[in-house]
């Protein structure tokens, strides 16, 4: 059914004149009558008895009045339910347990009128898939992997440099260190089952890897709990974690967290989003994540060359 000539119908109801509701709806009185008579032989009805006074419904007529205006009510709400500034802003982050997902709980804290609906998908290709289709309306990445320029139209900005840490069991030969630099983990057995070919988690430690000499085994299927177990045994095995994501073993297992420093290896925390996009709780997020993003704490970091190309200019 056409919607535009059900709007015109209740308009002509409404104001009992077609003429009235030309005015209304910035139409010529002759545009309103072709849509009414069009509505009639959809519906097969009359719908209006033309007076001296202007029009009156038919039985009909006031009968199919209160469902039009449902139709048109329904529409309304369909629109709004996607229009921008209505709908919740989609965001996706790497993991409900990592960094990105704080920066958007503060955000949330900070603007609790804007509502989000927050997803995780699997890498960056993905990400940028759904921000140029319009699923997404915005992503946490680190974006800027080696040979893969960011698509035309898509920007970003640094909003987070996360450290980078050393997890082992308390009986490794590195438990007790207050600190420990990247150079003295050469050697060691560093296990992260979790590291999958082709994202950029995984671009991000084979450059750290590269740079200072470790090895990294990600082999292994990474069940929940299997690496703390291993580490809680051993006295060679460790891994490395970023330092927001949230950890928690059983009792008895003491694990140790180690800052890693000069330098201290940072994960490039940016956000992504297409300059197409018109969601105002958009430019609310990054204008957030601009005027709180964290001052660096160490003296010396370290991220992928290639890391520092995804270095933005947030203009709001």
């Amino acid at each position: 059914m056409d919607l535009t000539a059900v709007r015109t119908f209740v308009t002509v109801a409404e104001s009992g004149q077609f003429q009235e509701a030309a005015a209304v709806l910035a139409v010529t009185q002759q545009a309103v009558s072709k849509r009414i008579a069009a509505l009639e032989r959809e519906l097969g009805v009359r719908l209006f008895i033309r007076t001296a006074r202007g029009a009156d419904l038919t039985v009909d007529g006031r009968t199919f009045l209160p469902h039009a205006r449902e139709l048109l009510l329904a529409a309304d709400r369909a629109a709004a339910s996607v229009r921008p500034g209505r709908r919740a802003l989609r965001v996706d982050v790497i993991g409900a347990r990592l960094a990105p997902a704080a920066l958007l709980r503060g955000f949330h804290e900070a603007h609790p009128g804007i509502a989000l609906d927050v997803v995780t998908l699997f890498d960056v290709d993905s990400a940028l898939t759904a921000l140029r289709s319009g699923s997404v309306d915005a992503s946490f990445r680190a974006v800027a992997m080696p040979g893969r320029p960011l698509p035309r139209g898509v920007e970003s900005v640094r909003v987070y440099d996360e450290p980078v840490q050393l997890l082992t069991g308390p009986g490794h030969v590195l438990a007790g260190r207050r600190s420990v630099t990247p150079g003295e983990l050469a050697g060691h057995r560093i296990w992260m089952p979790g590291i999958v070919d082709g994202t950029e988690w995984a671009a991000y430690y084979a450059s750290l890897a590269a740079e200072f000499g470790l090895t990294i085994d990600a082999s292994g299927p990474n069940f929940s709990g299997a690496l703390q177990d291993a580490l809680a045994g051993s006295g060679s095995l460790a891994t490395l974690v970023s330092e927001r994501t949230e950890l928690a073993w059983p009792d008895g297992h003491g694990l140790r967290r180690i800052p890693l420093a000069d330098p201290t290896p940072v994960y490039p925390h940016s956000l992504v989003w297409t300059t197409a996009n018109p969601h105002p709780g958009l430019v609310a997020l990054r204008t957030h994540l601009t005027a709180t993003r964290p001052p660096g704490t160490a003296a010396r970091t370290w991220t992928p060359g290639w890391a520092e190309t995804v270095r933005g200019v947030f203009r709001p």
